[in-house]
């Protein structure tokens, strides 16, 4: 089973956990810019979260085997604070760079003008950059959290086809479908969805345009999440086919129009005496 999980946070996860990931399937991952835990105070704390996301992540993926991508983005929550705004003028030259595979996480935490206004300008930028957006649907008021995205979109440049919508669940799946967008499901092990529920969607929806990611972070989650709901798809009856499209086709067509997917990883760099962290160079 190959998997490429299209959502999951590895600044906040551990070797353990690559090598877990790489020993169930995965083989490549995308890691959306998101928030931290705390407030950030400046724009540059940003600018150092993205040269990592960049650089370091990718190489510690690399030691284990999986191709690391990025999104980047003002998160929806910072949105809403004045210090980050300058973020926003900054992104077009972080948009360039060839790891990046979409704009996001963006889209709604508090539903506030503040978030209308970064939502509307980063889909903007996705589509001066030939980039995708990865919208974050929010976690409170989900329904009318995705009619008011859906909104913004259509006003937008960026087509729908161009556009995932992450965190779905069974009251948005439907409207989410109907509006042409992808639909990405986050699998948890207490909230947003299980893999049993997941199981449940995709024989009312389909396999088609639809994404399953473990969106693991730094709270309770699970960077497997992906490995089981593709055993729990087989056990439910789905074929091969259907798991690696799910799993790995239908990924690598939503980030595939970046033009940047990079799936074959290079060889990893020769460590120090074996240590897991380059310490410099001669």
């Amino acid at each position: 089973m190959r998997i490429f999980d299209p959502h999951i946070h590895m600044t906040s996860r551990t070797t353990d956990d690559y090598q877990a990931m790489y020993d169930a399937g995965v083989r490549a991952l995308v890691e959306p810019s998101f928030w931290l835990g705390q407030p950030r105070t400046s724009p540059a704390s940003f600018f150092d979260y993205f040269d990592a996301l960049l650089g370091w992540e990718p190489f510690r993926a690399a030691q284990y085997g999986i191709a690391h991508h990025c999104t980047l983005a003002l998160n929806p929550k910072e949105a809403n604070d004045p210090r980050c705004h300058p973020v926003l003028d900054a992104l077009p030259r972080y948009l360039v760079k060839d790891s990046v595979v979409a704009v996001g996480e963006i889209g709604y935490d508090s539903m506030t003008p503040a978030e209308d206004t970064a939502l509307a300008a980063q889909l903007q930028l996705a589509a001066d950059h030939g980039l995708p957006a990865l919208v974050h649907t929010p976690h409170r008021d989900k329904l009318a959290g995705l009619h008011r995205t859906l909104d913004v979109i259509r006003e937008s440049h960026l087509p729908p086809e161009r556009v995932l919508l992450d965190h779905l669940n069974e009251t948005t799946v439907k409207d989410a479908r109907d509006s042409g967008c992808w639909a990405g499901f986050s699998i948890y092990p207490d909230t947003k969805m299980d893999e049993d529920r997941m199981i449940a969607i995709l024989r009312i929806h389909g396999t088609e345009k639809v994404l399953v990611n473990s969106a693991a972070d730094w709270g309770r989650s699970d960077p497997l999440k992906t490995r089981k709901v593709g055993d729990a798809m087989l056990a439910a009856g789905f074929s091969d086919d259907d798991v690696d499209q799910v799993l790995w086709r239908n990924p690598v067509a939503f980030y595939g129009q970046s033009g940047r997917l990079q799936l074959d990883t290079a060889a990893p760099e020769p460590l120090h005496e074996g240590n897991s962290i380059l310490r410099g160079g001669e």
